[in-house]
């Protein structure tokens, strides 16, 4: 396994990392096989694992994984999502981050996180308020970097003037949803992640499952959120990969190989995580970590899903208010005419 420095952190990840959302009970597997899932992941090289607070028991399942391993692993938490019915319980602010890096620490068995990062935007918190509370708990050790998670370009923007004029920590990382069909990030989140060396972390990198090989038009899928999405019913992404299996086949490889090297080879990508929910799929995706494709694959590629474009909406996306909330996007209704 190659390593590659994270943004300027000086510290070295695996081009895939592993996604620990699948970990969770609820998610179908028991916590002695998502440990020995783990361990396989980290056998093979990979040395970056991420979960969140909001991933239900996923945090204290990696904590045990990491038992007696943890000085080897950079790892990666979020904060910021919904853990339970109380507002305050979500979010960025002081308040909440506070209570809740305690809460990551004990479940993971842990003194320290490597990476933290805010799940989601938060607009209702001031950004300074943000920075400055993560900027204490780096300067008390409990964690080593922070970073941001679907954050618009400008608002990356936005942070890291804040931390520049306030003389406070700024953010490391970005974690954006990214995948051939999804490729909207490639247009100003992964330039301004380079501009200012800020690590990405990209989630997503099958397309949900579309990428896996067995989703295919007018055929029934065992991919689990198949029956859950509304991607996995989009024309536009179901063309796209009705196009991308021959090329794949053409070029030797097998859907997943081709989306995840795809992944890890635009520069601004430092790694790509993967979530794998058993044993086989684990294997079957450590089997092409050797793959890089071609420049006449990914120009193959481009001409199905075009730079910087997406192949229709992605499920889980961040969607800002100024899109989301209706009163946001329309006047009132006595002052939408023009006399």
């Amino acid at each position: 396994m190659q390593y590659r420095t994270l943004g300027r952190t000086g510290i070295k990840v695996s081009p895939y990392g592993l996604g620990a959302l699948m970990f969770a009970t609820s998610m179908g597997n028991e916590p002695a096989e998502s440990i020995r899932i783990i361990h396989k992941a980290l056998d093979a090289g990979i040395n970056l694992v991420d979960t969140a607070d909001a991933y239900q028991d996923s945090e204290e399942i990696v904590g045990r994984a990491l038992k007696g391993r943890r000085d080897d692993v950079v790892l990666a938490t979020k904060v910021g999502r919904p853990v339970d019915a109380d507002p305050n319980h979500q979010g960025a602010s002081r308040r909440w981050i506070t209570t809740a890096v305690e809460n990551s620490l004990r479940r993971l068995q842990t003194d320290h996180i490597d990476v933290y990062q805010i799940h989601r935007p938060d607009p209702g918190t001031d950004i300074e308020e943000t920075l400055s509370v993560l900027t204490d708990l780096v300067r008390s050790g409990k964690i080593r970097a922070f970073g941001t998670s679907g954050l618009p370009a400008s608002t990356m923007v936005e942070a890291q003037w804040t931390a520049e004029r306030r003389g406070l920590e700024r953010p490391r990382t970005e974690q954006p949803p990214y995948s051939i069909l999804n490729r909207g990030i490639e247009r100003e989140v992964l330039p301004i992640a380079q501009q200012y060396g800020m690590g990405t972390l990209v989630w997503g990198p099958l397309g949900q499952g579309m990428l896996t090989g067995r989703v295919r038009r007018g055929q029934d899928s065992d991919v689990r959120r198949s029956t859950m999405m509304r991607s996995f019913s989009d024309e536009r992404r179901v063309d796209a990969v009705e196009k991308l299996i021959p090329l794949a086949a053409e070029a030797g490889l097998t859907m997943p190989h081709l989306a995840m090297a795809f992944a890890i080879a635009h520069p601004g990508v430092t790694t790509a995580l993967l979530g794998a929910r058993s044993m086989e799929q684990l294997d079957n995706l450590l089997a092409g970590v050797d793959l890089a494709l071609s420049d006449a694959v990914l120009d193959r590629i481009d001409e199905i899903v075009p730079p910087g474009t997406d192949a229709g909406p992605l499920d889980q996306a961040y969607v800002p208010p100024a899109i989301a909330r209706t009163e946001l996007r329309r006047r009132p209704l006595g002052e939408r005419s023009a006399a």
